[in-house]
């Protein structure tokens, strides 16, 4: 009797090593088939944009060894995307989605979203994106003094478009009417796309956008300032709000990157959040980021945990300031 159970238990023991392999197997061959990023903005944004250059080499073995592939579910400023990626993401490593900062943590921070950031594995951030602040080419405002003097002078008659409600757009506009004491009305769109066309078609008298989209798109527009602490070397020309002597800093600054939903194994984050940094650095990445006008800032999972805890708490202080009377 004895040693029919010594050899059950054996076996039972054996089994469990061979499915313990098998798993490790499994895990070790990660990823066998394409990978889905949701990218919660609409196709030709600049999000979307620098997403399927960042992720254009992942399909070479010395990186994820397959293809990812770019799915659009943009709406109510990114909230459509990310609330379906913590409900409805896979949690194998297959379905990853775009984050963008400050949006997605400010809109949690509003809302009742699904998500937060303790609900995102960080994995790696390939740039970070200044709002700038454009008219159209026909525009009457040549200058910030232009459009300060005309605002106060006609309160709440200046619309500012923006790719949606307490992202970074909407978050520098919010800082120049307290910093610059004026009154004007937002325009939430659905992506930086519909924001930046409705400047150049004069829907709106004026937008905050992605100095990335306005740099492609300048022959059309006049980029009045940038919310940022220094001058960007793409746009060099371009005056800050504090050199103008504005206090509009780089709080509405678009970081970008790539995150998991948690749930994920800890094995499938840690190839991930070792891949992508040195995919993001990629000779080929950077020089096309480069000549697009898509300012990089690549980090690593450690410094994005950082950075979105740090984000956090001091959105939640800015936020509350902001929306005071």
């Amino acid at each position: 009797m004895t040693r029919v159970r010594s050899s059950r238990w054996l076996a039972g023991l054996l089994a469990l090593v061979l499915v313990v392999g098998l798993g490790s197997v499994a895990l070790a061959e990660y990823p066998d088939k394409p990978i889905s990023m949701v990218v919660s903005y609409s196709p030709g944004g600049a999000t979307d944009f620098q997403a399927r250059i960042v992720t254009m080499m992942a399909g070479e073995e010395k990186y994820m060894g397959q293809p990812i592939v770019i799915i659009n579910k943009p709406g109510a400023g990114g909230q459509v995307g990310w609330n379906w990626i913590v409900e409805k993401g896979t949690k194998d490593g297959y379905t990853m989605t775009a984050y963008n900062v400050p949006h997605f943590i400010a809109q949690s921070i509003v809302y009742k979203t699904k998500y937060s950031i303790s609900e995102f594995e960080a994995v790696a951030n390939w740039g970070a994106d200044p709002a700038v602040l454009i008219v159209s080419k026909n525009s009457p405002f040549n200058s910030l003094d232009d459009f300060i003097k005309y605002a106060k002078d006609n309160p709440a008659k200046i619309t500012v478009s923006g790719a949606g409600m307490f992202v970074g757009h909407h978050i520098a506009f919010l800082q120049l009417a307290k910093a610059a004491g004026i009154k004007m009305t937002y325009i939430p769109e659905k992506g930086g796309v519909p924001a930046l066309q409705s400047v150049i078609a004069d829907k709106v008298k004026a937008g905050f956008n992605n100095l990335s989209d306005a740099f492609r798109s300048q022959d059309r527009l006049k980029i009045l300032a940038i919310a940022d602490l220094q001058r960007h070397e793409f746009l060099p020309e371009v005056k800050t709000f504090k050199e103008m002597g504005v206090d509009v800093d780089d709080s509405s600054n678009n970081f970008r990157g790539v995150a998991l939903p948690k749930g994920v194994p800890a094995e499938v984050v840690t190839k991930c959040a070792e891949v992508f940094p040195k995919m993001f650095g990629d000779r080929q990445i950077v020089k096309k980021m480069k000549e697009t006008g898509s300012p990089a800032r690549i980090l690593n999972r450690e410094q994005v945990t950082k950075m979105f805890k740090e984000r956090e708490a001091y959105l939640t202080g800015l936020l509350a300031e902001l929306k005071k009377k």
